[in-house]
């Protein structure tokens, strides 16, 4: 079985290497909700799924940490088509860049920072009114919007559609207006959670955190190239009939391999395939010799 053969953590089963991506997968999911919310309206399903203000009193719903971010308004469609907006139009440059598994750690765990950081601020500032609920994608958005913004700073972007600014100025203002916004605790919009969202996407850039490889048990040993030792009659490390070029391919095999523990099979780009697929090859013609 050659290199390409070969299945690694985060690669799919046959059949399905053409599964959507994470950022379409995650819409589909958000949009689902909101239509089930419309047709099955007596069952109030938001209901189940938003985050109380006072969780810390109620046990039961931790989980509503992270099922809160897949919820919207059913009676406007604006909420929901804002976010999942956003989310196609930075996610994908952010999946292309983390892979497709890690974007699903890092959108969920983004999810559930932007939450705690909404029921805190709740607790603390305004427990009066820790009856309310939240309920919206915007603090994960706001978390893939500030790691985009981390590798794109000079990005030209469209405010509202026709005012150029780059992308680093459209992050300071959004954080500028969610800082207003919860200085004067105005309005039903929950900016407390939009900053948490956005403090945590900077934190994962800035100490390029994998998820993947926090959740990972420790004793499972990253994949690697293991070389044996060369052989009493070979004059150089190098095996028989080798060259510089195979010893640089092996080289380049273990990056991949590693790259692959990291963010999973889908973060490879089209020339990382073709060099597993060129080693998968060369191994085949050896043990074939």
């Amino acid at each position: 079985m050659g290199f390409a053969d070969r299945r690694y953590e985060g690669s799919f089963p046959p059949g399905l290497t053409t599964a959507w991506s994470a950022v379409a997968t995650l819409i589909a999911v958000t949009v689902a909700v909101w239509i089930a919310n419309l047709v099955f309206h007596e069952v109030d399903i938001n209901g189940y799924l938003a985050l109380p203000g006072n969780l810390p009193r109620q046990p039961g719903r931790f989980l509503n940490l992270l099922t809160y971010g897949f919820a919207h308004d059913p009676e406007s469609i604006l909420h929901l088509a804002m976010n999942m907006l956003a989310i196609l139009f930075f996610g994908r440059e952010v999946e292309d860049i983390i892979g497709r598994s890690e974007f699903f750690r890092f959108y969920c765990t983004a999810i559930v920072v932007a939450g705690i950081a909404w029921v805190v601020s709740v607790q603390v500032f305004t427990p009066l009114d820790a009856g309310r609920f939240m309920v919206g994608a915007s603090g994960a958005v706001m978390a893939v919007m500030a790691l985009f913004i981390w590798h794109y700073p000079n990005m030209e972007l469209l405010l509202f559609g026709f005012l150029p600014m780059p992308a680093w100025a459209l992050g300071l203002l959004y954080l500028g207006w969610d800082a207003y916004g919860a200085y004067a605790a105005r309005g039903s919009v929950a900016h407390v959670a939009h900053i948490g969202g956005a403090a945590f996407g900077l934190c994962y850039a800035w100490r390029g955190w994998n998820l993947g490889e926090v959740l990972r048990a420790p004793s499972l040993p990253r994949l690697r190239v293991v070389r044996p030792p060369p052989r009493d009659d070979e004059t150089s490390p190098t095996p028989r009939g080798g060259n510089r070029a195979d010893e640089e391919l092996r080289e380049a095999v273990d990056r991949i391999l590693e790259k692959i523990s990291r963010s999973g099979e889908a973060s490879l780009t089209p020339a990382e395939r073709a060099t597993l697929t060129e080693a998968s090859q060369r191994f085949r013609e050896r043990h074939r010799s």
